[in-house]
């Protein structure tokens, strides 16, 4: 059997069986080419003899002859059916340069194409909804996380220099978003001393300065210059103290912006500095007066005082701050959990605290309180509560604290006061309240 495409004598004019013809595709005559202008109508001549004029009928005045008026295309001008065959590509912006132009210009005599190049405008607007052109925060952290992912970095930060490094740079964005007036904001500075919470105001320049001094133990403990220089205090290294030393030595007549640069280049040397050394340097240990912490929870302590003071200056100048990525967090959290032994030991040899209970060998389980902080960056910690020494265990515990992460900072900042902080409590009231107080102590200017 023929298929539809084969030869079966059919197709002849007139035989028997004949199918149907489909006429093949006619070219149009404008594929061809633009068609061209319709020739002008011949203007009219007056009737008679050539050079005179009509007789005039019987009784009424001889009227001259009215010849049509022709406008000629302007030179070099597409036709009108041409142009408004571009109204759709014009409103797609698709149009070359000459076409727009000669659209545009079109569309300046021409109100059916006018009304029809608003509509077709209109349109567009509808499939391409207006774009934000403000860039997507996450996007630096993204593009450095894909480019770190396919090319790990030659020289790593330390995990435990990544919160600093983080939250130095965020205090600097924020910092460089400022004007010179708001360097002059007052600052209310808080921390807790004792039993009671303490205020020192100062500007957003003192805090910098406040940040760079103290910055400077960490900074002279890995052999880099002290910002103090000779007005450095001698004898032990109190970050109080060399605080105040600086601020005395502020020049009054010095921009407050000069601070924002040597606080940089400070806290990106320190960086620097310990991804070179990498883990020989992490137990070096950093004096901060009567006390002394090794390095690696050096650098937890100075981020979580940035962010700390970061947040003072961002809520003097009304500006919005993040608090630290859940990891980090997560670290500055577990420090101070890590420093509450001490500070219920340091509280009870200044008689703030009740002595322990019983006495408990180096290593050995002894009572135990359950802190539990909830949110990013919390977890579970079981406080040893009779010495720095002892093991806190779960099987020991007498005593339970349940604590959001941010007010658990908050305490831990002396930005709240142990009794208003919002804590689920459950056990020894007494081995409650002096955990409240030992972490409001960690807090210092």
């Amino acid at each position: 059997m023929n298929g539809p495409d084969e030869w079966d004598g059919r197709e002849l004019p007139d035989s028997p069986g004949e199918r149907p013809r489909i006429p093949s595709p006619r070219s149009a005559a404008e594929d061809l080419g633009p068609l061209p202008d319709p020739a002008p109508l011949p203007v009219a001549e007056p009737d008679g003899p050539a050079g005179t004029s009509p007789a005039p009928e019987a009784g009424g005045a001889t009227e001259p002859p009215v010849a049509p008026v022709i406008i000629p295309a302007p030179a070099g001008a597409p036709p009108h059916r041409i142009l408004k065959s571009l109204l759709g590509a014009w409103a797609l912006a698709a149009c070359s340069a000459e076409e727009t132009a000669a659209v545009e210009a079109h569309l300046t005599d021409c109100a059916s194409c006018a009304d029809e190049a608003l509509r077709l405008r209109e349109a567009v607007g509808l499939l391409h909804p207006a774009d934000s052109l403000d860039l997507d925060p996450l996007l630096r952290s993204r593009v450095l996380e894909g480019c770190l992912g396919r090319r790990p970095a030659r020289i790593p930060v330390p995990e435990w220099a990544t919160p600093y490094d983080a939250e130095t740079a965020k205090l600097d964005a924020l910092l460089r978003d400022m004007g010179p007036a708001e360097w002059r904001a007052p600052v209310r500075l808080r921390w807790f001393e004792g039993e009671r919470p303490v205020e020192r105001e100062t500007t957003v320049a003192g805090v910098m300065g406040h940040l760079m001094a103290v910055d400077g133990l960490v900074a002279t403990a890995l052999g880099l210059t002290d910002p103090l220089g000779t007005a450095a205090p001698p004898g032990a290294p109190d970050p109080l103290i060399r605080t105040e030393t600086f601020w005395r030595a502020a020049d009054e007549k010095q921009s407050p912006l000069a601070t924002h640069a040597p606080w940089r280049d400070q806290s990106s040397a320190l960086i620097r500095q310990v991804s070179f050394a990498g883990t020989k340097v992490a137990e070096l240990a950093v004096p901060y007066g009567d006390f002394r912490l090794p390095l690696r929870d050096s650098f937890l302590d100075r981020a979580f005082e940035c962010w700390v003071h970061a947040g003072d200056i961002a809520e003097a100048v009304d500006y919005p701050y993040e608090p630290p990525a859940a990891a980090h967090l997560h670290q500055l959290v577990d420090l101070a959990a890590r420093l509450l032994p001490s500070a219920l030991a340091d509280r009870r040899r200044a008689g703030l605290a009740a002595p322990p209970q019983r006495l408990v060998e180096a290593g050995a389980p002894g009572r135990t309180l359950h802190l539990e902080v909830e949110g990013n960056g919390g977890g579970h910690w079981y406080i040893a509560l009779d010495s720095p020494a002892a093991l806190g265990t779960p099987e020991h515990t007498v005593a339970h604290i349940a604590l959001d992460s941010a007010e658990f900072c908050q305490l831990a900042a002396g930005h709240i006061s142990p009794e208003e902080a919002a804590a689920g409590q459950l056990g020894e009231r007494d081995a409650i309240r002096e955990v409240l107080f030992a972490t409001a102590s960690l807090s210092r200017l």
